[in-house]
C-alpha cells in the first residue's frame, strides 16, 4: 500500500487528534443529494466542523423527487457543479480528500487522479446481472482505466454491498484496499421495548409488510405467495404491500387468483416517512430481491424499526447487516420454500419476531448509522494517509454479525455466500445446544 510523504502524514496526524478529523477537508462528489445519504453528510459536516462539501453534478430524477426526494430543500453544504462549475473544481483539486461515487461520469476527478491525491471511490457493484459480462472487452477496457490502473496509487474503495470486493477482484482492481460501506438512512432512536409491544395488526394479528418499486428483480410476486403460503397453513396475518410500478397490475391479479383480498393490501407509493410508520407497526419485512439491489437501504429501515427482516442473500446489504438466525432471516436466492418456512416460523413465534427485532434494532443503532460510519471513515481516512490500515479481511465475517463501516471488506461471491449462511446457521444451532 502506498504512503503518503512526510509532510502529509504530520498534517494528518495532528488532524485527526481531536473531534474525529477536525482539520481534514473532505469533499463528497455524487449525482444527487438524497435521504439516504444526508444522515452521513450531516455527520461528516459536524465532525469536520463545517469543513465538508457535497458536489451535486446533476439534478435528481423525476420519480424520485415524486417518491419524497425533495431537490429544492438542500443542506447548506450541498454545491451544484453546473451552477458553480469553477469553484467545485477547485473545491475538488484542494480538498485532503475527495469522495467520489454515484456518477457514470469520470471527468470530474480525472483532474484530482492525474494530480496523486487521495481519492475514496463508493461504489456498488459493478456486475449486478452477471459476473460475465467481465468478459467483454471493451467493459474490461472501461473498468481498466477507471479502476484498476490506479491499483497502486492512493485510490481505495468503499464497498457498498457486500458482493462488491468479489466484482472489483475480477478486474484486478484495489488489492487490500476495499472496507465495507453501505448506505445509512435516518436512523431513530425508541423505546425499544414499548415499539415491539405495539407491533402487530390492529395488535392482535401477525403483520407482514413489503416496500418497493414494483418491477422484475424485486419480486413483489413474492410476497404475495408468501402470503399464499401462510394461508394454506391456516394461519392467520395480514399484508400491507407498499409501492408502486409496472408490475402493480399483475399483482393484484395475482392477489385475487390467490383468493387474499382482505388479507393482502396495495397501499400505493408512499412518503419515506409514512412508510417508517407502518414499519413500526409491522412485525416481519419481507425483504425479495435478487442480486441486482446493490445495496437496499430499506433493510436499514425496517430493521431500526424493530421488524424481523426475511431477506434474500445475494441483496448487498444482508451480508453485512444480518446475522443469520439473530437479528434477521436469510433465505438462498431462489430457494422460495426457505423464504415461506421462515416466513411462517415468524407468524407462529412473535416472541422470536421480538428478539430478532430487537436485536436487528441494536445492529443499526450501534454499528450500522451515519453518525458510527462517519466516525469509523475519518478514524480510516487517517490510518489510510499514514499507511497504517489493515488491508486483510475476516472471510468468515458475512452473516455473522462481526463486520462494521470500514472494515476490511471480504470478498464474497456467490458460491461463498450459500457456505457462508450454512455455516452461520450451523453456528446458530451449536450456541444454541450448548
Amino acid at each position: 500500500m502506498q504512503k503518503s510523504d512526510p509532510v502529509d502524514r504530520r498534517k494528518t496526524e495532528r488532524n485527526c487528534e481531536t473531534d474525529g478529523g477536525s482539520g481534514l477537508k473532505i469533499v463528497f462528489v455524487s449525482n444527487y443529494i438524497n435521504h439516504h445519504q444526508i444522515p452521513f453528510c450531516n455527520a461528516m459536516y459536524r465532525l469536520l466542523q463545517g469543513e465538508f462539501v457535497f458536489v451535486q453534478t446533476q439534478p435528481m430524477e423525476a420519480e424520485r423527487v415524486r417518491m419524497g426526494w425533495d431537490d429544492k430543500k438542500r443542506p447548506v453544504y450541498v454545491k451544484c457543479w453546473d451552477a458553480e462549475q469553477e469553484a467545485c473544481r477547485r473545491l475538488l483539486l484542494d480538498c485532503d480528500v475527495a469522495l467520489f461515487g454515484g456518477t457514470d461520469d469520470e471527468h470530474f476527478i480525472q483532474e484530482r487522479l492525474k494530480s496523486k491525491k487521495p481519492v475514496i471511490r463508493l461504489s456498488e457493484r459493478l456486475y449486478k446481472t452477471g459476473q460475465w459480462k467481465a468478459v467483454n472487452p471493451r467493459g474490461l477496457r472501461r473498468k481498466y482505466l477507471d479502476h484498476t490502473r490506479y491499483r497502486h496509487s492512493q485510490v481505495w474503495l468503499l464497498c457498498a454491498g457486500a458482493y462488491v470486493p468479489s466484482d472489483f477482484r475480477i478486474v484486478r482492481a484495489y488489492p487490500d484496499k476495499m472496507y465495507c460501506w453501505g448506505y445509512f438512512p435516518e436512523t431513530r432512536h425508541y423505546d425499544l421495548e414499548r415499539l415491539l409491544a405495539q407491533k402487530g395488526w390492529e395488535g392482535r394479528l401477525p403483520y407482514l409488510l413489503w416496500a418497493g418499486r414494483m418491477i422484475g428483480w424485486k419480486h413483489p410476486e413474492l410476497a404475495l405467495e408468501t402470503a399464499r403460503a401462510l394461508k394454506a397453513q391456516g394461519l392467520p396475518f395480514h399484508m400491507d404491500i407498499i409501492g408502486d410500478g409496472p408490475l402493480r397490475r399483475k399483482m393484484e391479479a395475482l392477489r385475487h387468483s390467490y383468493g387474499l383480498e382482505g388479507q393482502v393490501d396495495f397501499l400505493g407509493a408512499q412518503p419515506p416517512e409514512q412508510v417508517r410508520t407502518f414499519m413500526e407497526k409491522a412485525d416481519i419485512f419481507l425483504f425479495t430481491s435478487d442480486c441486482q439491489e446493490g445495496w437496499g437501504a430499506v433493510a436499514n429501515e425496517a430493521m431500526n424499526s424493530g421488524c424481523a427482516l426475511v431477506a434474500d442473500h445475494m441483496i448487498g446489504a444482508v451480508p453485512y447487516l444480518v446475522c443469520q438466525g439473530k437479528n434477521g432471516m436469510v433465505y438462498r436466492d431462489g430457494r422460495r420454500e426457505e423464504l415461506f418456512a421462515m416466513a411462517g416460523k415468524l407468524a407462529k413465534d412473535r416472541e422470536l419476531c421480538r428478539e430478532l427485532g430487537r436485536n436487528a434494532y441494536r445492529t443499526i443503532t450501534q454499528d450500522w448509522n451515519a453518525e458510527k460510519a462517519a466516525e469509523n471513515l475519518l478514524a480510516l481516512i487517517g490510518k489510510l494517509l499514514q499507511g497504517t490500515a489493515p488491508g486483510k479481511a475476516d472471510e468468515n465475517g458475512c452473516f455473522e454479525g462481526k463486520l462494521r463501516p470500514c472494515d476490511p471488506a471480504p470478498i464474497l461471491t456467490q458460491q461463498c455466500a450459500r457456505r457462508s449462511i450454512r455455516r452461520a446457521k450451523a453456528g446458530r444451532k451449536e450456541r444454541k445446544n450448548v
